[in-house]
């Protein structure tokens, strides 16, 4: 018995440690001890010895570009809260309201609120959201569903999201390319949540604030300073490396993150500058335990990625042997790309743990350096599946802070949810299908 267990084909050894991960995640709500313990298993079963076991993981923790990966997401939830604690956000709300309708608040308002990710984010636009609906005609699953989804339409692409940046670190695509990806599928998300929550919602009077003169409103410009930075600091230190390239052609390449770590720290000197924060306030935004344990997590998916990636102590790949097993069992490469990125999506309720605990797998099946077409058309059927199991997650944080303020069920919040779910996996699907036919 226990010979057959060690004997199991790969591909059950990679679906076990998922099933770990879910199961010791749903008993004590522990992603990172989750995921530490999914990866110890799945290299132990793999045949790693302790001592190799400890060496693939250092090297990948070691890495420079995952330690820059680490700053990046422990720089962008810095930003958050120095934006919250600034009343940065806050601002933002009252100019957003001051503009727009009852309705068409409930879904701005928290996808303003979703372009800083901040953990657990949705109990951040909750309260506004429910603060829209003045005469309480809306439904508490209703306004408890429209907060999830909107607050999460921007995260299939916007580059401040750690799960974003860990994909285009796993799939090896410039920010850019992974925008144009994902840029359809958020146009589609907002779509979706218009025509399955939006419009179950009846219209209403613009907010009180709509009838203030223009001159009097909050200036969205010099609240969207801080995100508008960052992006124009990517691009000019982008355009500016490729520049020299072109007269220097010796130039060393520039790792995808520094950029954007450079980026980062401008916004936060300028909003310093702007709204100054105590010591006493930047003591608890540099050391805040949430910050720590989301580069924690990111950490050990990077480790998790390492053991699909790394050879089998008898020296075959890992990857080579599941492709193998998967063509000697008539697995369609499809079905592969889109089951394995949806249960760890639902198995973690995280981008991060979802891309780092599904990519390495999907990617490695492709094969030794695939063709960017097929990265393409591989990446957005992953990513959409993954992100669906993740946004559907009974333990995703968003989900379940949510529904505690409007004291609404999960579950029944998740099925709400399913319709426009299924919609954007449809779009995905068939975009899937168009890239396939012109870049492959």
């Amino acid at each position: 018995m226990i010979e057959a267990v060690l004997e199991a084909p790969v591909i059950a050894k990679v679906f076990g440690a998922l099933s770990i991960i879910l199961l010791i995640n749903s008993c004590c709500k522990r992603l990172a001890l989750s995921v530490a313990a999914g990866a110890l298993i799945l290299a132990l079963w793999s045949g790693h010895s302790l001592h190799g076991i400890a060496e693939i993981a250092w090297d990948r923790f070691s890495s420079t570009s995952n330690l820059l990966l680490m700053l990046v997401v422990l720089q962008v939830i810095w930003l958050s809260s120095q934006m919250s604690a600034t009343g940065i956000m806050n601002d933002l709300v009252v100019a957003v309201r001051a503009r727009v309708s009852q309705r068409t608040a409930m879904a701005v308002l928290p996808a303003v609120i979703g372009l800083l990710p901040m953990p657990g984010g949705a109990l951040f636009s909750a309260p506004l959201v429910d603060s829209c609906d003045a005469d309480q005609s809306v439904s508490a699953e209703l306004k408890a569903q429209t907060n999830h989804w909107f607050r999460h339409v921007w995260e299939y692409w916007w580059p401040l999201y750690p799960g974003v940046l860990l994909a285009m670190q796993t799939t090896r695509l410039e920010v850019w390319q992974f925008a144009l990806l994902g840029m359809p599928l958020s146009l589609c998300a907002i779509a979706a949540g218009y025509v399955f929550l939006l419009r179950r919602i009846r219209p209403a009077q613009p907010e009180a604030g709509g009838a203030v003169h223009y001159e009097r409103r909050p200036q969205l410009l010099p609240l969207l300073l801080p995100i508008i930075l960052v992006v124009a600091c990517y691009g000019a230190i982008r355009t500016g490396h490729a520049v020299l390239g072109h007269v220097w052609p010796s130039v060393p390449q520039l790792n995808t993150y520094i950029p954007m770590a450079v980026g980062l720290l401008c916004s936060m000197v300028a909003l310093q500058l702007m709204r100054p924060l105590q010591r006493r306030g930047w003591r608890g935004i540099l050391l805040s335990p949430q910050a720590l344990n989301m580069v924690l997590i990111v950490a050990l998916v990077r480790v998790y990625g390492a053991f699909v990636e790394a050879r089998l102590p008898g020296g075959e790949q890992f990857v080579s042997r599941m492709h193998g097993e998967i063509n000697t069992w008539g697995i369609p490469l499809s079905a592969v790309i889109v089951i394995v990125p949806l249960v760890s999506g639902l198995a973690t309720g995280l981008s991060v743990g979802f891309v780092g605990a599904s990519f390495p797998i999907v990617l490695s099946l492709l094969g030794q350096n695939p063709p960017a077409g097929q990265v393409f058309v591989t990446t957005i059927l992953a990513y959409a599946f993954g992100y669906a199991g993740m946004l559907l997650s009974p333990i995703h944080v968003c989900l379940v802070v949510t529904s505690e303020h409007f004291q609404t069920r999960v579950l029944r919040n998740a099925a709400g949810l399913l319709k426009p779910a299924a919609a954007v996996l449809a779009f995905a699907v068939l975009l899937h299908l168009l890239l396939r036919w012109l870049l492959t």
